[in-house]
């Protein structure tokens, strides 16, 4: 068991503190710039999205112990699902009957990724890389598939763009670039493009919603078996 749970620290329990105030000032401004018109149902959502993601880089300052880098997103695993059943937080919630659990599941998937990844026998970067790839790929994926898609296809039930998936990619790339630039592997280039692809791939065959549980979850998981076999 010590090889999977760390205690908690003192400090830690300001880090749980901080990242409450920190998750709930995203989704207060975006409902604040959803009821002044500066952003649609869509957009709010995105905004969470993507902001939301970088919740794990002040984890990663925050936090050694994968049992307190957990307590957030497991909290909001519960929060979440209450807000998709009574409509608490209409900023994460979808409208006009496309309803989904996806916000859920992203909660789901921070919650996984910090419990192994700040384990002792890991390293919080490969949940970093999942995580952050999931906001900034897949949120800026939706958000220029909609609104500049104009090559679009239906896969796995869910319609996509070329337009949609090559932003996935683009972004995938760069986000394991820049994070390889702090946390450094062998051939940098050619890890950030198998990575993005692998990524792309997975948003592209993944039914609606559910992406936001297999692109960080495989996506940090493919990192880790290439970290093993390098």
């Amino acid at each position: 068991m010590d090889k999977l749970i760390t205690p908690v620290s003192s400090f830690e329990y300001i880090g749980i503190l901080i990242s409450y105030v920190y998750v709930f000032a995203i989704i207060g401004i975006a409902t604040l710039l959803q009821k002044k018109k500066l952003l649609s149902s869509e957009g709010s959502r995105k905004f969470i999205h993507i902001l939301l993601s970088n919740w794990w880089i002040l984890a990663m300052v925050l936090f050694t112990s994968n049992i307190a880098a957990s307590v957030g997103p497991f909290t909001f695993v519960i929060i979440n699902y209450l807000s998709y059943k009574k409509k608490w937080f209409g900023a994460m919630e979808r409208k006009g009957g496309k309803e989904d659990l996806g916000t859920v599941y992203y909660a789901i998937s921070l919650l996984i990724l910090a419990l192994i990844t700040f384990s002792p026998s890991s390293h919080p970067s490969i949940g970093a890389l999942g995580i952050l790839v999931m906001g900034y790929g897949d949120g800026f994926a939706a958000v220029i598939g909609k609104r500049f898609g104009r090559l679009k296809f239906k896969i796995s039930g869910s319609e996509k763009s070329l337009e949609g998936c090559l932003t996935m990619f683009i972004l995938s790339f760069v986000t394991a670039y820049t994070l390889f630039l702090f946390f450094p592997v062998p051939e940098m280039l050619i890890y950030s493009l198998t990575i993005a692809l692998f990524a792309t791939l997975l948003e592209g065959l993944t039914p609606h919603g559910f992406d936001n549980l297999t692109v960080p979850l495989g996506a940090s998981l493919f990192y880790s078996i290439l970290i093993k076999i390098a």
